[in-house]
C-alpha cells in the first residue's frame, strides 16, 4: 500500500507533489551540470570566394592540430574540382579534409545533410583531441551548423505540380523574380537558375504565408554543445574583384571547360543545384553558342561577372551574422592575422 492509504496523514496529492518536485530538482541539477561543462570549441573560417580561406585554414590547422570540414555546397561532389577551387590532395600537407568528394554528381546533398554530417564530424574530431575547423563561403550551410537545421512544412504534391507547371509556362527567371519580390533576403543566397530551391521556397511561402528567411530558424533553440569561434576573412572589394578575375582566368587555363564536359557524361544535368553553380552554368551556356572567339570572350566576362556577384552576395549575407568577426587580410600581415585567430581560440 502507498502512504496515502495507511492512515499516515500523508495525502495522495502531497505524495504526488513531492514526487514532481523531486523530479524538478533532479532535472535542474542535470541542467546546472550541463551548463557548468565547458563547451568544446569549433573554429569557423568564412569569407567570399577567392579571398584565400583554404590556405588560411590549412596554416591554422598545422599550428593547432586541426582538421578541415568543408562548408562548400559543391565541393562535396566528385569531379567538381577546378570550378570549386578544391584544394588538391597533394597540397593538403597531410591535414585531414572532410565533406569533400563524398557524393557522385547525380546524388543529392542539401543543408540538412550538411548539418548532421558536419556536427558528427565535429564530435569525432574532438574525440581525437584535434580541432574542427569549418571552412567555406556557403552562408546558408554555416548558419545551419551554428543555429540548427532549417525547418519547413512537408511538400504538397498538388501545389508542387502547379509550381512546376508555372516554371514550364513562365520560365525559371520569372519565378526567381517572383521569389525576389516575396523574399529578397533568401533570394540573395541562391542562383537565379536553381529551380529546385526556387520552387521549394515559393512552395513554403504559399503554404505558410511566411518568408523562408524568417521561417527557417524562427523560434528554434540554438544548440549549445559547441562554442563556435567565427571569423570572416575579407579584402577591399576592388582588390577582391581583381583576384576573382585572375582566378577565373587561371581556372580556364587549368582545364575548367574540359572538366564540365566530363561532368556532363557523369550526369551533371541531373543535379539542378550543381547545374546552376557559378562557373558551370556559364560554361554550359557557352556550349550552346557557336563557340566563336567572340562567344569565348563573352563567356569569360560572364564567368567573371557571375563570380563577382556571388562574392557580393556572400558579403551581404555575413554582414547579418552577429557571431562573426571580420578580418581584413589587406590591413593585417598574414602572420598577424593568423595569430589573432589562434590567440582568440586558445584563450577564449
Amino acid at each position: 500500500m502507498s502512504g496515502c492509504e495507511t492512515g499516515s496523514g500523508v495525502s495522495c496529492e502531497q505524495e504526488e507533489m513531492e514526487r514532481i518536485l523531486f523530479g524538478f530538482k533532479l532535472e535542474a541539477q542535470k541542467q546546472l551540470v550541463s551548463l557548468q561543462k565547458p563547451r568544446k570549441k569549433v573554429l569557423v573560417i568564412a569569407g567570399p570566394t577567392a579571398v584565400g580561406k583554404s590556405r588560411f585554414a590549412l596554416d591554422l590547422a598545422k599550428t593547432i592540430n586541426g582538421e578541415i570540414i568543408s562548408a562548400d555546397s559543391m565541393q562535396v561532389y566528385k569531379g567538381m574540382d577546378i570550378g570549386t577551387a578544391k584544394l588538391p590532395l597533394n597540397e593538403r600537407e597531410g591535414i585531414p579534409h572532410h565533406l569533400i568528394d563524398i557524393r557522385a554528381i547525380r546524388d543529392v546533398f542539401n543543408v540538412v545533410d550538411f548539418y548532421y554530417e558536419a556536427r558528427h564530424l565535429c564530435q569525432q574530431i574532438i574525440a581525437r583531441d584535434a580541432v574542427p575547423i569549418v571552412v567555406g563561403g556557403s552562408g546558408f550551410y554555416i548558419h545551419s551548423l551554428i543555429y540548427g537545421p532549417p525547418s519547413g512544412p512537408p511538400s504538397v504534391a498538388e501545389l508542387r505540380k502547379a509550381l512546376e507547371e508555372e516554371v514550364e509556362k513562365f520560365g525559371i527567371e520569372a519565378m526567381f523574380k517572383k521569389l525576389k519580390e516575396l523574399d529578397p533576403q533568401y533570394a540573395s543566397t541562391i542562383t537565379a537558375g536553381d529551380k529546385q530551391k526556387i520552387v521549394r521556397a515559393i512552395e513554403i511561402i504559399r503554404l505558410t504565408g511566411k518568408k523562408v528567411s524568417k521561417l527557417s530558424w524562427k523560434g528554434r533553440r540554438r544548440p549549445q554543445n559547441y562554442d563556435f569561434r567565427c571569423w570572416f576573412l575579407f579584402k577591399p572589394r576592388e582588390h577582391l574583384y581583381r583576384v576573382i578575375d585572375k582566378r577565373c582566368e587561371r581556372m580556364i587555363e587549368d582545364g575548367f571547360i574540359d572538366e564540365v564536359k566530363a561532368l556532363l557524361d557523369e550526369g551533371l544535368k541531373e543535379n539542378s543545384s550543381a547545374l546552376q553553380s557559378i562557373g558551370y552554368r556559364q560554361v554550359l551556356d557557352f556550349f550552346e553558342t557557336s563557340q566563336t572567339k567572340e562567344d569565348y570572350q563573352k563567356f569569360i566576362e560572364k564567368f567573371k561577372q557571375a563570380t563577382r556577384s556571388y562574392a557580393k552576395r556572400q558579403l551581404t549575407w555575413f554582414r547579418k551574422e552577429p557571431d562573426f568577426r571580420w578580418l581584413d587580410l589587406d590591413l593585417h600581415d598574414y602572420e598577424v592575422a593568423q595569430e589573432l585567430v589562434i590567440n582568440d581560440f586558445l584563450n577564449s
